[in-house]
């Protein structure tokens, strides 16, 4: 039987996202969530949590829900496309990532990740696509 990573396993995995204090809350093929704590180091000059912290965890997050839903055969994805809205500032608290697949194929899949602050309103909205690695064969 394969083993499912935890989301702890899974997080070891991104040092940038752990070195940025993102936490995996729930890994499942269906649902990832995660979460970043408000701080002034990654904040702009106005004191709202940076674009750059958002795109990182939903970037994050989402990956980890493409990860989960690889076919069968694959040894991983990479990012190939992110397009983030960004709806209201985070001036404290945290921001919560729920990413969501929207479509798995064969090569490419498509996650949804939502961000939603402490009052659960939608701060920001990441739609990314990942395509699929496959192993290479050894050269003979």
């Amino acid at each position: 039987m394969l083993s499912v990573p935890t989301p702890a396993g899974l997080l070891a995995a991104m040092p940038f996202a752990a070195g940025l204090g993102i936490e995996l809350k729930e890994a499942t093929a269906e649902r990832t969530v995660g979460t970043l704590a408000w701080s002034s180091e990654v904040c702009t000059a106005g004191g709202a949590l940076h674009g750059g912290a958002l795109m990182a965890l939903a970037d994050s997050v989402g990956a980890v829900c493409a990860y989960l839903n690889l076919p069968a055969g694959a040894s991983g994805t990479s990012t190939v496309e992110s397009k983030t809205n960004f709806l209201r500032a985070v001036t404290a608290g945290h921001v919560h990532a729920t990413a969501r697949p929207l479509h798995l194929g064969g090569t490419l899949l498509v996650v949804q990740t939502d961000l939603r602050d402490d009052r659960e309103r939608l701060v920001g909205q990441t739609t990314q696509t990942q395509i699929v690695l496959r192993k290479q064969a050894d050269a003979g």
